[in-house]
C-alpha cells in the first residue's frame, strides 16, 4: 500500500443526494434546493453533488439543537 492510500484509508465514500435525503428522511428535490441555496455543505464533483457523512451528520445535529433551543426549556 503506498503512502497516499495509507494516508486516505480512514475517509468515507462520499454521499450521493439520494444518500442525503434518506440521512435526513428528505425529498431528493429538498437536498438540491437546500444545496442551491447554501443551506447544505456540498462537494461538487463535475456534474454531481457530494456530500461529506461528517458534514451531514454535524448538519443534523446542529438543527436538532436549533429546534430545541427555539422550543425552550422542556418541562419534567
Amino acid at each position: 500500500m503506498s503512502e497516499h492510500e495509507r494516508q486516505h484509508e480512514h475517509l468515507e465514500p462520499l454521499w450521493t443526494v439520494r444518500d442525503v435525503a434518506a440521512y435526513l428522511r428528505t425529498s431528493v428535490s429538498w437536498v438540491y434546493r437546500e444545496s442551491a441555496a447554501g443551506a447544505l455543505p456540498v462537494l461538487r464533483i463535475g456534474g454531481h453533488l457530494r456530500f461529506s457523512p461528517a458534514a451531514m451528520k454535524a448538519f443534523a445535529l446542529q438543527q436538532d439543537a436549533s429546534s430545541r433551543a427555539k422550543r425552550g426549556p422542556t418541562r419534567g
